[in-house]
């Protein structure tokens, strides 16, 4: 399999559903479009990303899995902070309500395609300016979308959370491993 992605956790959340692959990234523009809902944006991306990579690679035999996650609320899309400023914004806004964690995914398997987009809430507890400031001081947020690991620091932060853990982490791999028995066999991905 081919995994068109740099993420750390990505990479983590495929090695312990013990899949065989490689790591190729897209380099796409990831800018959302104008009238773009949240989950529209991410399936666009995680497609782009799949078919970057099939083009680049000359339509290779492995499967091929491209995601991309976001943090949402409303039709505000919070992506990874430009600074510390924007991190304690971020989290400011996300402290004490709901809001949605939304990965696209596209697999590729020769002319065989699945794209899907997996939604999970999350709500945070109400957050102190000063567990704020002490979580973005960590560094922690920094590459995060949404300033947060829920994995990390942040699991303290959340109070409920409705749907796929792993999905928050940046890959819902139970339903990616569902669409690649579907799309093929266990013999070629070595599961």
């Amino acid at each position: 399999m081919i995994l068109a992605s740099q993420s750390p956790r990505r990479k983590e959340i495929c090695a312990r559903a013990h899949l065989d692959f490689t790591i190729h990234p897209a380099d796409i523009n990831e800018d959302r479009l104008e009238g773009e809902s949240p989950t529209d944006l991410v399936r666009r991306l995680a497609h782009t990303k799949a078919h970057a990579v099939f083009n680049d690679l000359g339509c290779p035999d492995e499967v091929i899995l491209a995601a991309d996650t976001i943090v949402w609320k409303g039709d505000d899309v919070f992506g990874k902070p430009h600074d510390a400023a924007d991190a304690i914004r971020m989290l400011k806004t996300l402290s004490g309500t709901t809001h949605h964690v939304s990965t696209g995914v596209c697999l590729i398997s020769g002319a065989d395609e699945s794209t899907f987009v997996e939604t999970t809430d999350v709500s945070f507890r109400e957050l102190s300016d000063a567990e704020i400031e002490a979580y973005v001081a960590c560094g922690e947020p920094a590459d995060k979308a949404g300033a947060y690991a829920i994995q990390g620091g942040a699991h303290g932060f959340v109070d409920a959370l409705n749907g796929d853990y792993d999905n928050v982490v940046g890959l819902p791999v139970r339903r990616v491993l569902e669409e690649l028995s579907q799309l093929t066999s266990d013999n070629q991905l070595n599961l």
